[in-house]
């Protein structure tokens, strides 16, 4: 087994021409191309304004491990609202406490409009959020009731990050581009503490498109410490999968593509200490368990839009194989799932 080759990230997804670039590459993209895009609906006319503007829906989503604390934090505007979390997960004592902002319309927050360079921002009485790129790399800031942040996410030597673009619905497309595995620089302080970051991890999520107008996927990603080891993990399975998958795996910045997962896990159990995952592949090179510990979710249900989100805390085991036929086994790592229904 060998990764495969990604070819160079093009300059705009989009030409000019109005054809999108699909696949997997090997880096971010300059710029998305919007305005070059030919938004048409199923009827194939050409989309109007209003539809080319509330049916594109972009989010962004940086996780931070330390030894103590886990830290989720995400910007989404989906045209009719603007939303934001950061939640900071105590290990140890198994809380969660979480700061949320809601802005109709998106009104008063913006987004990056590329994923090599920009700025994604919202702010408040409760604190604010900004996601700076700075050709690819990511910076985050964050001024919360719980957390102070500046920090710089960055990856190791020749490490690459997932970066692709698939077919979505009749005539969407979906980008998406994530990278585990990273290390954090800066500063960060929590509940007036300040955090030492020599064994701290992070990931980011950058994820844009036309995307269904009903979706759902199911996702799990892992950074992690195991032996010498730095590991990243991401899989998924739901919006963006048609003709390739964004699962892959970092070992020490080396990334392995992996091929189509299945998620078994029992949906609405009494308690989060029942929910068990079983994520599996085809072909053998990943099976693992996962245990939660913690759920941070939301039920929005507002008739035209509707999200039913649960991200879960928790541990992880089994195997996961890389393109070089290595095993890699973990054992009580921490890491995150997701279970997300939406309607927007």
């Amino acid at each position: 087994m060998t990764e495969l080759i990604s070819p160079a990230a093009p300059e705009s997804l989009i030409l000019p021409s109005g054809e999108v670039q699909f696949g997997h590459f090997d880096g971010p993209v300059d710029s998305l191309g919007l305005a070059h895009f030919e938004y048409r609906n199923n009827m194939d006319k050409l989309a109007s304004r209003w539809a080319r503007h509330f049916h594109f829906k972009q989010f962004q989503f940086v996780s931070l491990l330390t030894p103590r604390y886990v830290i989720g934090v995400a910007l989404a505007d989906i045209g009719y609202v603007g939303s934001a979390f950061c939640y900071l997960y105590d290990i140890a004592a198994n809380t969660l406490v979480e700061t949320t902002w809601l802005k109709p319309l998106a009104k008063g927050m913006s987004m990056s409009p590329s994923p090599r360079q920009g700025k994604a921002f919202i702010g408040g009485r409760r604190g604010r959020i900004t996601f700076n790129l700075v050709d690819g790399l990511w910076q985050l800031s964050l001024d919360t009731p719980q957390i102070s942040a500046e920090l710089e996410l960055h990856p190791l030597a020749l490490s690459l990050p997932m970066a692709m673009c698939t077919p979505t619905g009749y005539n969407g497309w979906t980008y998406t581009q994530k990278h585990n595995g990273l290390l954090p620089k800066g500063r960060l302080t929590i509940k007036h503490e300040p955090q030492p970051l020599n064994n701290a991890l992070a990931g980011y999520d950058f994820s844009a498109g036309y995307m269904r107008r009903e979706t759902s996927w199911r996702w799990a990603s892992i950074n992690a410490r195991v032996g010498d080891a730095i590991i990243g993990l991401n899989l998924a399975a739901g919006v963006n999968e048609t003709g390739a998958t964004e699962n892959v795996l970092w070992v020490n910045g080396a990334r392995h593509l992996l091929g189509p997962v299945q998620f078994d896990f029992l949906r609405n159990s009494e308690h989060i200490s029942d929910d068990c995952w079983r994520i599996t592949s085809l072909d053998g090179r990943v099976d693992l368990r996962f245990k939660a510990r913690n759920c941070r979710q939301e039920k929005l249900n507002l008739w035209l839009l509707q999200s039913n989100f649960r991200q879960y805390i928790g541990h992880f085991e089994g195997e996961v194989i890389d393109g070089e036929g290595q095993q890699h086994h973990l054992q009580q790592v921490l890491g995150l799932t997701e279970d997300h229904f939406a309607r927007w």
